[in-house]
C-alpha cells in the first residue's frame, strides 16, 4: 500500500488521517443515531465505494434522520426530494425557464438546476412517485451526469444517491423497476432497535438538548478515500469465491436447489463488482490493506437482498430474498479453485 500512496502523493500519516476522519464521522452519527451500528457501517461503506444505498425499514426507525446526519456531518451540498405521487421528472433533473435581460429586453431560456446537482441526495420514500420520474434518477445515477435538451450536465464529485422506502404500506406505492434497484450498490435493511437501544433513543429525544453534529470530513477527503478503496488487494482466490458466489445466484448455473426452486432471475456482474468494491472499502476503514473473506460474507446479504427475483412459488411460501442469499452463502461454501 505505500507505493500506491507514494503515486497518489500522499503519506502514511495522510492515510492516518483519512481513517481519523472516517472514524469522526461514524462518531458524529452516533450523537444522533443510537444503535444501528451495522447499517451506519454499511451505509459508510457504501459512501466510501462510491456507491448508491437504498434504506428500506418501517416508519419511526431514523431512515431519514440518518441520512440528514449524515449529511449535516459532511461539508457537502445535500438535498432532499420528498417522493410524492404527482412529482414530475423536472422536479428532480431541473427545467428550462425563459428569462429577460433587463438592459437588452432580449428573451432566451436559461436551464434551471433540480435537487439531482447535490452532492449527497436524499430520495424520501422513493417507491411514492411513478416509474417515469424514478427513472429520472437513472441516468444520474449510473453515469453522474444529467441529459436535458440534447445538453449534458457533468454532476458534482462525490455524488451519492440514499433513498428511503417503507415496506409495509403498498397503497400508493410503486415497484422499483429492477433496471433501477441494480443501480443501488447496497440495499440496507433497518431493523427495531433491542430493548436498550430503545430505552436510549426515549431518553435522548423527549428532552431539551438536542445533539449538536459537527462537520468532520470534505468532499476531498471523501473523493481520497474512494480512491483509496481502489487499492485495496484481493487476492484471486476471493475473485474467483465472488465469481462462484455470483453464479449460483442464477437458476441456471447454479447447484442451489432452492435458486431453481424459487428464482427466476440472478443477480449480473454488478453484484460481484458491488461486493469486492464494499469488501475493499469494508476492509480499509477496518485499517487493513486486503480483502478478507469475512469482508465479503458481511455484506452478501446487502449486496443480494435486491438482486434476486424471486418467482410466484416463492412468494406464495414466504420465501424472501434474503433467505436465499443466507442459503447461497452458506452452500458456496470455502473459495475455490480458480474457474475454468
Amino acid at each position: 500500500m505505500s507505493s500506491e500512496l507514494r503515486a497518489r502523493g500522499l503519506t502514511e500519516q495522510d492515510l492516518e488521517r483519512l481513517l481519523e476522519r472516517a472514524g469522526g464521522l461514524r462518531a458524529e452519527i452516533g450523537k444522533v443515531i443510537v444503535g444501528q451500528e451495522e447499517a451506519v457501517e454499511q451505509l459508510l461503506v457504501a459512501l466510501f465505494a462510491g456507491g448508491h444505498c437504498l434504506l428500506e425499514g418501517v416508519p419511526g426507525l431514523a431512515k431519514t434522520l440518518m441520512i440528514r446526519t449524515l449529511g449535516r456531518a459532511l461539508e457537502l451540498s445535500f438535498k432532499r426530494i420528498q417522493f410524492t405521487p404527482d412529482l414530475m421528472p423536472s422536479d428532480i433533473v431541473g427545467t428550462e425557464i425563459l428569462e429577460e435581460e433587463h438592459g437588452t429586453g432580449r428573451r432566451a431560456f436559461r436551464f434551471s438546476r433540480g435537487p439531482i446537482f447535490a452532492n449527497l441526495v436524499l430520495a424520501d420514500e422513493i417507491n411514492r412517485s411513478p416509474p417515469k420520474t424514478q427513472a429520472a434518477l437513472l441516468e444520474a445515477m449510473q453515469e453522474k451526469e444529467v441529459t436535458y435538451s440534447g445538453e449534458t450536465y457533468v454532476l458534482d464529485r462525490p455524488f451519492f444517491v440514499l433513498a428511503t422506502q417503507n415496506p409495509i404500506e403498498q397503497t400508493g406505492t410503486y415497484p422499483l423497476p429492477e433496471a433501477q434497484l441494480d443501480r443501488f450498490l447496497l440495499h440496507l435493511r433497518i431493523d427495531y432497535p433491542n430493548a436498550a437501544d430503545e430505552v436510549r433513543i426515549l431518553a435522548a429525544t423527549t428532552g431539551e438538548e438536542s445533539a449538536a453534529v459537527e462537520r468532520v470530513m470534505t468532499a476531498g477527503e471523501v473523493l481520497e478515500l474512494q480512491a483509496l478503496v481502489r487499492q485495496v488487494h484481493i487476492s484471486k482466490g476471493l475473485i474467483d469465491w465472488v465469481a462462484q458466489l455470483v453464479r449460483s445466484t442464477r437458476p441456471d448455473s447454479s447447484d442451489v436447489e432452492a435458486v431453481a426452486r424459487f428464482v427466476d432471475w440472478g443477480a449480473g456482474p454488478r453484484a460481484g463488482q458491488a461486493l469486492i468494491l464494499t469488501a475493499k472499502a469494508r476492509a480499509l476503514l477496518e485499517g487493513r490493506f486486503a480483502v478478507s473473506r469475512e469482508n465479503l460474507e458481511s455484506l452478501v446479504p446487502a449486496v443480494l437482498r435486491h438482486r434476486l427475483l424471486i418467482n410466484f412459488k416463492g412468494q406464495a411460501e414466504g420465501v424472501t430474498s434474503q433467505d436465499l442469499a443466507l442459503r447461497i452463502l452458506e452452500a458456496v461454501g470455502e473459495p475455490r479453485s480458480p474457474l475454468g
